[in-house]
């Protein structure tokens, strides 16, 4: 039976979704736990159950809708949380045309020999203390003491975010005990990226998810007054950070051309504006689709930031907060998602995703595949943020295929 989804009713669903956290520089804010999240989460639940599909919330707050049946689960979904001033559709697309895949088959009353869900994880932007707070928990794989009590990038401490959200530190590690017996996971999603509309082509579908190490990192000098103290003789952090911010990107060029180096954010201190910097505070994100050069990558910027502190009589320091590793598609799936991107008449383009998902972390208890389309000009987590309806629509007839074929093979 060739059923195709609604697209006015995802539309609908996208655009009502964005009215939760709108953000006065344009863009939405809806961090996982805000009272914009809160309230979307509330929407969400209403949405499921308008659908009459069964709603549960685990102890990580990760939201399903699901559709029984008698063996394992098919799970696809993503993420409503934002980053601030955000977009639109990086993470909802994912999560909305899941529920129509599964409000489509529900209405077909397809007979199928696997339980349906769709899934909305918690926290995938890594808001609050790392990314993929809920598909971690989901998966059994949170990394080793997650810091509850400290404040989190919000400013609050996760406990006190969680009991806001009458969940627990002790719910969250737990939550993977509440799992299903999960057969595949899909996600659709924004690319991220230009590849697509470059080429010309509705549907990305995903071969590898890169991994990333994200370190947190201070060069730490001396602080001089900077109408006094002569250049030769200052140990200026500032100046060691942007010597490594440089060095390092010319050294991944060369050495590591898979391999993608940024330093995101940069504190200065004490920050006067007549003082030499004691103090740069920054972060250092490294990723590649490669174990091999990601492991290689991280170990020449590191003896690189050492050779900088030496050479300007600063003190490096650093340590890792996170990190992912790079996954690889399992072919027998992204065979599938190409067969039935041919069956519907759509070129389609194999990809390498750049950027982290919540598959990612899921691929550590299922296959798990992902679907891509464009987005205009590469933007992404900005206000800008926008696709073609058009896209959108042969994307989530795509995910709705792959979901019948996956949910009609046997346990």
């Amino acid at each position: 039976m060739d059923i195709r989804v609604d697209i006015g009713r995802i539309r609908k669903d996208i655009e009502a979704l964005a009215e939760f956290g709108r953000d006065p520089k344009g863009g939405i804010s809806r961090p996982s736990f805000s009272r914009a999240d809160l309230e979307a989460r509330a929407w969400l639940k209403d949405r499921f159950a308008e659908a009459c599909l069964a709603c549960r919330e685990d102890g990580a707050g990760n939201i399903f809708g699901r559709l029984e049946g008698p063996g394992k689960t098919v799970l696809a979904g993503s993420h409503i949380d934002t980053v601030l001033n955000g977009g639109m559709y990086d993470g909802s697309v994912g999560v909305l045309t899941a529920l129509e895949c599964l409000r489509r088959i529900k209405e077909e009353k397809l007979p199928l020999v696997r339980a349906l869900e769709v899934v909305s994880f918690t926290d995938e932007e890594g808001n609050l203390v790392g990314d993929f707070l809920g598909s971690r928990a989901f998966t059994g794989t949170l990394l080793e003491n997650v810091p509850f009590s400290e404040p989190s990038l919000t400013g609050r401490p996760l406990q006190d975010l969680l009991a806001d959200a009458g969940l627990s530190p002790a719910s969250v590690l737990a939550a993977h005990r509440e799992r299903p017996e999960v057969a595949a996971y899909l996600e659709l999603h924004i690319e991220q990226g230009p590849k697509l509309e470059a080429a010309g082509a509705p549907i990305g579908i995903v071969e590898r998810i890169s991994g990333k190490n994200y370190r947190r990192c201070s060069f730490v000098g001396r602080a001089d007054h900077g109408g006094t103290t002569p250049l030769n003789l200052r140990r200026d952090a500032f100046l060691a950070a942007a010597d490594f911010a440089l060095r390092g990107n010319r050294l991944v060029a060369s050495r590591h051309p898979d391999g993608l180096m940024t330093v995101g954010s940069l504190s200065l201190s004490p920050g006067s504006f007549s003082v030499v910097p004691g103090r740069a505070d920054f972060t250092l994100d490294i990723r590649s689709a490669s174990a091999g050069t990601l492991k290689d990558m991280g170990r020449d910027l590191l003896a690189l930031a050492d050779e900088v502190a030496a050479a300007r009589g600063v003190t490096f320091l650093s340590r890792l907060a996170d990190a992912t590793e790079p996954v690889t598609i399992p072919p027998a799936l992204v065979a599938l998602l190409e067969e039935e991107c041919d069956a519907l008449g759509c070129r389609s383009l194999r990809l390498t995703s750049g950027a982290g998902h919540d598959a990612q972390i899921v691929s550590a208890i299922a296959d798990s595949g992902m679907i891509f389309i464009p987005c205009a000009g590469g933007v992404s987590h900005a206000p800008g943020e926008a696709i073609d309806w058009g896209d959108l629509e042969k994307g989530a007839n795509l995910l709705l295929r792959a979901i019948i074929r996956l949910a009609s093979r046997g346990s």
